[in-house]
């Protein structure tokens, strides 16, 4: 009975770590994939104030008027 329980255990410690392996493993893609949005965005945005001459969308007069 004893010697059940522990391999029991044993499969379940094994299937947890490879869990936990897989969720590291989809935790650092999605930091690689927020750190390249990141820096497209600050890309974006420096382009968007250099074209702009640095004013705010805000201040811009829509088209339709």
């Amino acid at each position: 009975m004893t010697e059940e329980r522990i391999t029991n255990l044993e499969i379940k410690l094994s299937f947890t770590e490879d869990l936990i392996e897989q969720l590291n493993q989809t935790v650092y893609k999605q930091q690689q994939q927020i750190e390249f949005l990141y820096r497209e965005l600050k890309s974006i945005k420096e382009q968007a104030s250099s074209a702009g001459g640095g004013g705010s969308l805000m201040d811009e007069i829509p088209p339709h008027y």
